[in-house]
């Protein structure tokens, strides 16, 4: 089994955020599978879906906001017994341009929280991520104020075929692994 995990906020006011990039990539992905029948799960929505190779995945978007994601993710790692390189954490990174993707097999937060809390519970930074460039705040604007922003007219088309390449690498990286997933998409 595996965990593909998409970080954001719950709620109406925060679901086209900049935050909720993770969210949204789960949501394109959970739309490949007809008939899944989402699940109150780990302080979760939860869908299973089954792979091409048949194997099960459990797409997670806690719903304990992003600074407590952790707690989620580890109780679905808890329960199925899953080993942290079989959990995939898809998120938004500010230090990433507008639109860019980034896969990584390990590695620091980076600063971005609910990512860090993920790393904290689970006890490792050897645990799968891929990242979507959301870019830097204007100005001096603070960066808490810019992830919880809704994404300007302009740059709607642009996030919307990301999303659907970001689902399109996740399938990628299901299908061939983390390696060959930084090779085709970073």
């Amino acid at each position: 089994m595996r965990i593909i995990a998409g970080l954001g906020n719950p709620g109406a006011k925060y679901r086209f955020t900049r935050h909720n990039a993770g969210y949204l990539v789960l949501s394109e992905l959970a739309s490949r599978f007809p008939g899944c029948n989402p699940k109150a799960k780990f302080h979760a929505d939860t869908v299973e879906v089954r792979d091409k190779s048949g194997e099960t995945v459990l797409l997670l978007c806690p719903t304990t906001y992003m600074n407590r994601s952790g707690l989620s993710v580890g109780e679905a790692v808890s329960y199925y017994k899953v080993p942290p390189e079989n959990v995939l954490i898809v998120c938004d990174d500010l230090n990433l341009p507008f639109a860019k993707l980034r896969f990584r097999s390990e590695g620091s937060s980076g600063g971005q929280k609910g990512l860090a809390d993920i790393l904290q519970r689970l006890g490792t930074e050897k645990i799968p991520r891929l990242r979507l460039g959301i870019g830097q705040p204007p100005g001096s604007m603070d960066a808490a104020d810019y992830v919880l922003m809704n994404f300007a007219e302009k740059e709607r088309p642009d996030w919307e075929a990301v999303l659907k390449i970001a689902a399109d690498a996740v399938e990628y990286y299901l299908e061939r692994g983390i390696t060959d997933a930084m090779d085709k998409y970073n």
